[in-house]
């Protein structure tokens, strides 16, 4: 997206979600340096219920990414455990893994305004009390908005595979990730990374075998199988209907950050 379509989509969020009604368009705005983005905002059209969820539920069940407090996870989710979730699409998995773990708390970022406003929309229906929907850069809120090892977990499940060369660099699965992601995770928590991207897999197994914070939960070292509470979602099928093969990567944060 160039910088005009950017501006004219963010004054268009702006029309139909004033301040505190739904997700803003920059919530970060210029307090932070403009970072490589491992990721590109989706505002594709959102439609008259995903707008009407967000209208309704932003106020108690979202929340922009500012970087300017820091969150009490415990006091989100009542103490329940806290699992985050970067990129979650239109949210149905995500939905459906809350429903199967009401005893977790799912912290769930995205930049897609139609799939935040689905995600609000699927818990309300499901009566989903433990799921919060964040908006915005997940870097911003790892690194400005939460505690040291505050989380019980972290799933980065299909990220951009970013696969011409010259853009490896936005891949998120690196090291200096890696190193910010164990200092909110609880020693012991987990992370769960899956990818249909062949490369991107190899990439991720050894940037995570590499650093000193990560194990392997596998004890060949390798890929894991696919754990049942993550659920298939429909993009998963369509690759799997090409012929991609899925890799699941779970790693344990170790005690002890030198």
């Amino acid at each position: 997206m160039n910088e005009t379509n950017e501006m004219a989509e963010n004054r268009t969020m702006s029309r139909m979600f004033p301040e505190g009604t739904g997700p803003a368009a920059d919530p970060a705005g210029s307090h932070f340096e403009r970072r490589i983005r491992s990721f590109q905002p989706r505002r594709s059209r959102v439609t008259t219920g995903q707008a009407e969820a967000l209208r309704r539920m932003w106020a108690d069940w979202g929340m922009d990414i500012d970087g300017q407090r820091v969150l009490d996870p415990d006091e989100m989710f009542g103490g329940l455990p806290v699992v985050l979730e970067i990129g979650f699409g239109m949210g149905e998995a995500t939905a459906r893994m809350a429903a199967a773990d009401a005893g977790t708390g799912i912290l769930a970022v995205d930049v897609h305004t139609p799939g935040q406003g689905n995600l609000l929309r699927l818990a309300e229906e499901n009566g989903l009390a433990n799921i919060r929907v964040a908006n915005g850069d997940a870097i911003i809120l790892l690194r400005e908005m939460l505690p040291a090892e505050s989380l019980a977990g972290l799933r980065i499940y299909f990220p951009d595979p970013w696969p011409k060369k010259r853009h490896h660099k936005r891949r998120l699965i690196q090291r200096e990730f890696l190193t910010l992601a164990a200092g909110r995770l609880k020693p012991g928590a987990v992370l769960h990374c899956a990818t249909d991207w062949e490369p991107y897999a190899e990439q991720m197994l050894a940037e995570l075998t590499a650093h000193p914070h990560f194990e392997n939960t596998q004890e060949d070292g390798g890929y894991a199988p696919r754990p049942g509470f993550r659920p298939l979602t429909r993009f998963e099928g369509q690759g799997l209907d090409k012929g991609h093969v899925v890799h699941d990567l779970l790693f344990r944060r170790v005690p002890g950050l030198a």
